[in-house]
Protein backbone atom coordinates (compact mmCIF):
# COMPACT_ATOMS: atom_id res chain seq x y z
CA UNK A 1 0.00 0.00 0.00
CA UNK A 2 1.13 3.53 -0.67
CA UNK A 3 0.83 5.71 2.42
CA UNK A 4 0.74 8.98 0.47
CA UNK A 5 -2.19 7.90 -1.68
CA UNK A 6 -4.34 6.45 1.08
CA UNK A 7 -7.64 8.21 1.57
CA UNK A 8 -8.82 6.05 4.45
CA UNK A 9 -7.46 3.35 6.73
CA UNK A 10 -8.12 -0.34 6.16
CA UNK A 11 -11.19 -1.77 7.88
CA UNK A 12 -11.87 -5.24 9.23
CA UNK A 13 -15.04 -6.97 10.37
CA UNK A 14 -14.84 -9.44 13.24
CA UNK A 15 -17.52 -11.85 14.43
CA UNK A 16 -16.81 -13.15 17.93
CA UNK A 17 -18.45 -16.37 19.12
CA UNK A 18 -18.71 -18.00 22.54
CA UNK A 19 -19.99 -16.53 25.79
CA UNK A 20 -19.72 -12.95 24.58
CA UNK A 21 -23.09 -11.38 25.45
CA UNK A 22 -24.01 -10.31 28.96
CA UNK A 23 -20.33 -10.12 29.98
CA UNK A 24 -19.63 -6.43 29.15
CA UNK A 25 -17.99 -7.43 25.87
CA UNK A 26 -19.27 -4.39 23.95
CA UNK A 27 -18.13 -1.87 26.57
CA UNK A 28 -14.73 -3.53 26.91
CA UNK A 29 -14.32 -3.69 23.12
CA UNK A 30 -15.21 0.00 22.79
CA UNK A 31 -12.59 0.83 25.43
CA UNK A 32 -9.96 -1.31 23.69
CA UNK A 33 -10.76 0.17 20.27
CA UNK A 34 -10.44 3.68 21.68
CA UNK A 35 -7.20 2.79 23.47
CA UNK A 36 -5.72 1.50 20.19
CA UNK A 37 -6.82 4.62 18.31
CA UNK A 38 -9.21 2.70 16.05
CA UNK A 39 -12.51 3.92 14.66
CA UNK A 40 -15.62 1.82 14.25
CA UNK A 41 -18.33 0.11 16.26
CA UNK A 42 -19.34 -3.01 18.17
CA UNK A 43 -22.80 -4.59 18.56
CA UNK A 44 -24.56 -7.72 19.78
CA UNK A 45 -26.13 -9.85 17.07
CA UNK A 46 -29.35 -11.83 17.37
CA UNK A 47 -27.46 -15.13 16.98
CA UNK A 48 -25.51 -14.57 20.23
CA UNK A 49 -22.29 -13.38 18.60
CA UNK A 50 -20.70 -9.95 18.80
CA UNK A 51 -19.85 -8.06 15.60
CA UNK A 52 -17.06 -5.50 15.41
CA UNK A 53 -16.11 -3.22 12.51
CA UNK A 54 -12.82 -1.42 13.06
CA UNK A 55 -10.70 0.86 10.88
CA UNK A 56 -7.13 1.91 11.49
CA UNK A 57 -3.53 0.89 11.06
CA UNK A 58 -2.79 -2.78 10.35
CA UNK A 59 -0.82 -3.22 13.58
CA UNK A 60 -3.65 -1.85 15.72
CA UNK A 61 -6.19 -4.03 13.90
CA UNK A 62 -4.02 -7.08 14.64
CA UNK A 63 -3.80 -6.01 18.30
CA UNK A 64 -7.59 -5.69 18.48
CA UNK A 65 -8.02 -9.14 16.92
CA UNK A 66 -5.66 -10.65 19.50
CA UNK A 67 -7.57 -8.87 22.29
CA UNK A 68 -10.92 -10.14 20.93
CA UNK A 69 -9.72 -13.71 21.50
CA UNK A 70 -9.55 -12.86 25.24
CA UNK A 71 -12.25 -10.24 25.73
CA UNK A 72 -13.25 -9.11 29.22
CA UNK A 73 -12.70 -11.45 32.19
CA UNK A 74 -16.16 -13.13 32.14
CA UNK A 75 -16.09 -13.84 28.39
CA UNK A 76 -15.31 -17.27 26.95
CA UNK A 77 -14.36 -16.76 23.30
CA UNK A 78 -14.48 -19.82 21.05
CA UNK A 79 -13.95 -18.17 17.65
CA UNK A 80 -12.99 -14.85 16.06
CA UNK A 81 -13.86 -14.76 12.37
CA UNK A 82 -12.15 -11.96 10.47
CA UNK A 83 -13.16 -10.42 7.14
CA UNK A 84 -12.06 -7.38 5.13
CA UNK A 85 -14.65 -4.61 5.37
CA UNK A 86 -15.33 -1.66 3.07
CA UNK A 87 -13.36 1.42 4.08
CA UNK A 88 -15.61 3.84 5.94
CA UNK A 89 -15.14 6.99 7.95
CA UNK A 90 -16.25 6.64 11.57
CA UNK A 91 -16.19 9.20 14.36
CA UNK A 92 -14.58 7.40 17.27
CA UNK A 93 -15.36 3.86 18.41
CA UNK A 94 -18.94 3.31 19.56
CA UNK A 95 -21.49 0.74 20.66
CA UNK A 96 -24.38 0.15 18.24
CA UNK A 97 -27.68 -0.95 19.77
Amino acid sequence: MHEAGMISSPCMRFVVSGRVQGVFFRAATRHEGQRLGLRGWVRNRDDGTVEVVACGADQQLRQLEAWLWQGPPAARVTEVACFPAPAEQFAGFNIHY
